[in-house]
């Protein structure tokens, strides 16, 4: 057995301290260690996506890094961006635009989006499709995905031309 390395960073805001092996990878840790299971573990090579997490504000693959590797850092799951009996605004237009059919994926998308949404203030709808290029869905065909990110982007812009 390896020897444990305690570590320290901010999960969902809040500060954490676990002893972890220097092999763990970030998404065993995310689950085992502080019971985040929103974030799946899919093909643990860092293709599929289902594995997103945003650190220091940016996707990643958790399934590629060692937790130690987030120490001093800040991580996002998906258990950040909203409760089962609030939403927020992209899980809504994923749910009335049927972006999610099993839901396997959906972590690893919702985190992807998220750090999309918030570096481009109004992407094109062709750039979206880029964007979730990179995350695979068996089941979805994407379209639901896309116009559900679309959509989180409308109501965005709708609320920010509203406040001027």
């Amino acid at each position: 057995m390896s020897a444990l390395r305690t570590i320290s960073f901010h999960v969902n805001g809040r500060l954490e301290t676990v002893n972890v092996e220097a092999r763990r990878t970030l998404v065993d840790m995310l689950r085992h260690d502080l019971g985040l299971t929103g974030t799946h573990v899919g093909c643990e090579h860092g293709i599929c996506g289902a594995c997103t997490v945003l650190l220091d504000g940016l996707p990643v693959r958790s399934c590629l890094m060692f937790a130690v590797q987030a120490e001093d850092r800040s991580i996002e799951t998906v258990e950040s961006l909203g409760t089962p009996d609030e939403l927020n605004p992209l899980q809504q237009a994923f749910s009335a635009e049927h972006g999610l059919q099993c839901g396997f994926c959906t972590p690893g998308f919702l985190m992807l989006l998220t750090a999309f949404l918030a570096e481009h203030e109004a992407p094109t709808d062709e750039e979206i499709r880029e964007a979730v290029a990179s995350n695979l869905c068996r089941c979805t065909g994407y379209q639901g995905i896309v116009r559900a990110a679309c959509a989180a982007r409308d109501a965005r812009l709708r609320d920010s031309s509203a406040q001027r």
